[in-house]
């Protein structure tokens, strides 16, 4: 049997604009602010800051939180599907996604000399697959 992964990413007008990106994990939605968006061309890297995991109901979200509370401002759904998981390391997770919007495999890279929470998201050419 085939465990059926989903992921989403919400459009997220905060104190700053940015997207947040979640994979579903044990659980759980890990999740990650990327400020300039999902690159949706192989080649792009972005800055993905990884937060706190999210409760799997919130990937349904879209709306504004209120005033006074974390994350406050509005947030707006900007794609989802499913996503194969091809390898979950601690410094790099490769997966292929099944979206609305985005399609293809991506790479999530520990960005070690930025810190701990940082990581570099990019699209992989179809044919290139990230191994040390």
């Amino acid at each position: 049997m085939t465990l059926t992964l989903h992921f989403v990413v919400q459009r997220h007008q905060a104190r700053t604009l940015h997207y947040d990106f979640r994979l579903e994990k044990d659980g759980v939605l890990k999740s990650w602010a990327v400020p300039k968006g999902i690159p949706e061309e192989p080649g792009i890297r972005r800055l993905a800051i990884q937060v706190e995991d999210h409760s799997l109901h919130f990937g349904d979200f879209e709306g504004i939180i209120p005033a006074g509370e974390h994350g406050a401002g509005t947030v707006e759904m900007w794609d989802r599907g499913t996503y194969d998981l091809n390898e979950w390391l601690e410094d790099r997770i490769l997966f292929t996604l099944h979206g609305e919007r985005l399609r293809g495999n991506y790479n999530l890279v520990r960005f070690h000399h930025k810190g701990e929470r940082e990581w570099l998201l990019f699209k992989r050419a179809e044919e290139l697959f990230y191994k040390d």
